[in-house]
């Protein structure tokens, strides 16, 4: 009864083994990942944070609750950490049941019935570094749900500057047919007074019928959009919402340099890839120690039943009915050179390739915060030579073809084409706005960061 006693024990003490194969003395890097995550965490939250507008900031506060793909992304990096505790953990004990058919016999009694428990170990540091690997692809995953954040609150406000752009279009269009229909009305009652050409009452009205034309065309870009807008935010297409008027803008500077070097520190991507290149030196060195045997330790009990022969009942021998208790061992042979030696090329070419992965992400952040850095004082130029220059001249002349006009030196054709010119004048102002404001939106995006943090910590440059 002691043997069954002191086989049940241990059995309980291997099934209790800690689920964690690693001593305390190894190395952990449970906080190592922790860093990296904090590094980018936050990096759509702060682009959020600094939108002054409450429609815009509420539209992309939705659109990062609802949205299918972060919502997939974060799932897939749950998923991840989930995976940690599953590879951190010892196998599962084996437990084996014998019964002998034709029993062996004894010189202490008949064996009946035979048990086994039999449990894995790995070989010392392989359930670290798996872990390890585990932590930092699940912290790649993170930095990955952060760049989907990111990307969709730079598309977010691309699209809510392209439809008050095409907003602002419509309205600047629908104000040039009013005057056109006006001008179009007083043609014609000169015309017909014999004051006036014919010619000029046509080309206003193929004027007129183009702006007819041109406002569906906005109409049809604006339901794209809008689609496109509600897709993001998981709305129906044709869900309405108001967008509000875009406020005063503000040139906006910084140096290409610090820029960049902002934008290599705070991009959620380059985080990811630090995180897959440590898990691929992680899973290198997991694949080395595979030229390391595992172990296999268990117990074996086994029931023996008493002698009931004549001899055995006459004068039993000692021990005799006691049952058997064993201790076995087994180590894995690792011969299996080749096989090795590919999982370790497999391994030490996967670190290659996230090394490489690097380099593309920070080549491609250099590339998309060196254009747009160029673009952006591009666009404040557009601005103010549309908005003042432009337009002023454009104000200046349709007011001298209009006092023409009306003394009769000039005819409706010269009226068109100085109204025209104020038509393009005002939409060259509402394009080059938006395409500033895009620009901005990109470069921030690009960064990692509001524009005016980078230039509040470093200081403006020109």
């Amino acid at each position: 009864m002691r043997l069954r006693t002191v086989f049940c024990l241990a059995v309980a003490g291997i099934v209790a083994l800690p689920a964690v194969g690693r001593s305390d003395s190894e190395p952990s890097i449970a906080d190592e990942p922790a860093a990296v995550e904090t590094s980018v965490a936050g990096a759509a939250a702060r682009l959020q944070a600094q939108l002054e507008e409450p429609a815009l900031a509420d539209l992309v506060a939705e659109a990062l609750h609802r949205n299918p793909g972060i919502a997939a992304a974060q799932a897939r990096a749950r998923s991840a950490a989930e995976r940690v505790a599953h590879v951190r953990s010892l196998p599962d004990p084996v437990l084996n049941l014998g019964v002998f058919v034709l029993t062996p016999e004894t010189r202490t009694g008949s064996q009946l019935v035979s048990l086994g428990l039999m449990q894995g170990l790995p070989w010392f540091g392989k359930l670290a570094l798996k872990e390890q690997a585990a932590l930092l692809a699940a912290t790649a995953l993170e930095a990955d749900v952060e760049a989907e954040r990111l990307g969709l609150v730079t598309e977010i406000r691309r699209l809510v500057h392209e439809i008050r752009f095409l907003d602002r279009y419509r309205e600047i269009t629908e104000s040039f047919g009013s005057h056109l229909s006006q001008h179009e009305e007083i043609a014609r009652a000169r015309y017909s007074t014999g004051v006036g050409q014919g010619q000029g009452v046509v080309k206003l009205q193929a004027a007129i019928t183009r702006l007819d034309r041109q406002l569906l065309d906005i109409a049809s870009r604006r339901v794209s959009l809008v689609s496109r807008l509600n897709s993001l935010r998981d709305r129906e297409a044709s869900a309405v919402f108001v967008m509000g008027e875009v406020r005063g803008v503000e040139e906006v500077t910084g140096g290409l340099e610090e820029l960049t070097s902002e934008a290599l520190e705070a991009r959620p991507e380059m985080a990811a890839s630090r995180a897959r290149i440590a898990a691929a030196e992680t899973l290198v060195a997991l694949a080395e120690k595979g030229r390391r045997p595992d172990f296999t330790v268990g117990l074996t009990y086994t029931l023996v039943d008493p002698r009931d022969d004549p001899a055995g009942r006459l004068q039993p021998p000692a021990g005799n009915g006691d049952d058997i208790l064993g201790i076995q061992g087994g180590v894995t042979l690792p011969v299996r050179r080749q096989r090795i030696t590919a999982g370790i090329d497999e391994a030490r070419e996967s670190l290659t390739a996230a090394r490489e992965g690097q380099r593309l992400v920070a080549t491609t952040i250099r590339g998309a915060v060196a254009d747009l850095v160029q673009q952006l004082p591009l666009s404040w130029q557009q601005i103010h030579l549309s908005r003042d220059v432009l337009t002023i001249q454009a104000e200046e002349a349709l007011e001298s073809a209009q006092a023409g006009y009306v003394a009769g030196t000039l005819n409706a054709l010269d009226l068109l084409d100085a109204e025209h010119v104020l038509f393009e004048a005002h939409t060259a102002v509402a394009r080059s706005t938006a395409d500033y404001l895009i620009a901005l939106a990109k470069l921030e995006g690009a960064v990692g960061m509001p524009l005016r943090d980078v230039t509040h910590r470093e200081g403006p440059t020109s």
